[in-house]
Formats: C-alpha cells, structure tokens, sequence
C-alpha cells in the first residue's frame, strides 16, 4: 500500500487495540487486489446511540488506480428493533461488550471489502475465462432509478445485481430478457451477481425485439 492507512475515530474512545485490528485488516486487503493505493477507515458512533452502544458505524475508502471504492456499514436501530423486540433489544445492548461489537463491525466492513476489491479485480483483468463455465441468465426486473435489478437462472432462481457490477458500463443498455453471464457471490442479503457481461453487444436490441413482437403476437 503506497500510503500508510489512516484511521479517524468520531464519538469513540481512540484505541490502539482497534487501531490494530484495522490495520492488519487493511493488510489482507491486498491480497485480494494488489494494486492498491491506499486506504481510509472512519470509526463512528452517532451521538443518539452513545448511550445504548453496539451500534457503531464503519466507513473504509479505498483509492485505486482509476477510482475510489466505498464501502459503509451502518446498522438499522429499528430494522433490529422490530426483530427483536424492545425488552430484548435492549437486554442485547445491555450484555454485549463495545470492543465486542466493534469487532464484529470491523470484520463485516472489511469483509465487504474484500468482495468489492475481488470485483473490481475481475473487471480490470478481465478473467472471466473461456474454458470455464459461465453461468448465463436473463435480466427479468429493471429498477433503472435505483440502480439495480434482477437475474432469473436456468434453474429458476432471481439473483439481484447492482449497476455498477455491469461491465462497460452497460447497465443502460440492459433490458427485461437481455442475456448476460455473470459471477455469483454471496452478498449481505443472500446470493447476488457480480461481473455482468451482456452476451453480445446487440443483446439488448434484440430482447426489445422480441418484446415487441411478442406484443404484437
């Protein structure tokens, strides 16, 4: 890493036990990408939750040639509470040790990261390989405004993707029933794609022509 990693605490106590497990962290970072140029790791917890503690939110930018790769963990009181329940939500709290918590926020960050950094790994060299068997499934939802939509599978399953999975750029291009292949991962809310690739550059035109003509069918 060309500069040394910086690491900024906001509404927590400065520790040089965490500021460890940051560091070594940021050093296995690059095994997954090499490349990489330098990181900052921003340790907060926001003021109204001071007093409940566990919920501390983690920020990692890491710079790479060409761009910056941000990563945030931010957990939802209230999604948490609903789970859970008020009376055991706040017996969670209570029993939980910070450094504990804190750890498990670190460790979920980084390994975010890790998935982004294979990523943009894959899209810069380009290795999704020809004697290897790509998965290839079909665009069945489109949320263009969010930014995201959904695969279907031969085998039937819906695997969610982000835009900026998409090589070239070529979210814009997709349309419902545009073939693609891609990499399936394991993201934080269960299967997801990553290294989308349109399957031929005039996939797009033709699922609208098919479209069309099925409507007019």
């Amino acid at each position: 890493m060309k500069i040394p990693v910086q690491i900024t605490f906001r509404n927590v106590e400065p520790s040089d036990m965490v500021e460890k497990w940051i560091r070594d962290e940021a050093t296995r970072l690059e095994t997954f990408y090499s490349e990489i140029m330098g990181c900052r790791v921003t340790v907060e917890m926001p003021h109204r939750h001071q007093r409940r503690g566990g919920l501390y939110h983690i920020r990692i930018d890491v710079t790479v040639p060409g761009g910056e790769l941000v990563i945030k963990r931010q957990p939802n009181l209230s999604a948490r509470t609903r789970q859970m329940g008020e009376t055991e939500m706040t017996k969670h709290l209570e029993v939980n040790a910070p450094h504990k918590d804190l750890r498990t926020s670190v460790n979920d960050a980084f390994k975010a990261a890790a998935r982004r950094l294979r990523d943009y790994a894959r899209r810069q060299r380009g290795n999704v390989k020809t004697h290897e068997a790509v998965p290839v499934a079909r665009v069945s939802k489109l949320l263009e405004d969010e930014g995201y939509g959904f695969l279907i599978t031969d085998d039937g399953r819906e695997i969610y993707f982000h835009k900026s999975s998409v090589l070239n750029r070529g979210f814009r291009r997709l349309r419902v029933g545009t073939k693609v292949t891609f990499v399936e991962e394991q993201g934080e809310k269960g299967p997801q794609a990553s290294t989308v690739r349109i399957v031929g550059s005039s996939g797009a035109r033709r699922a609208s022509h098919l479209t069309t003509a099925s409507s007019a069918r």
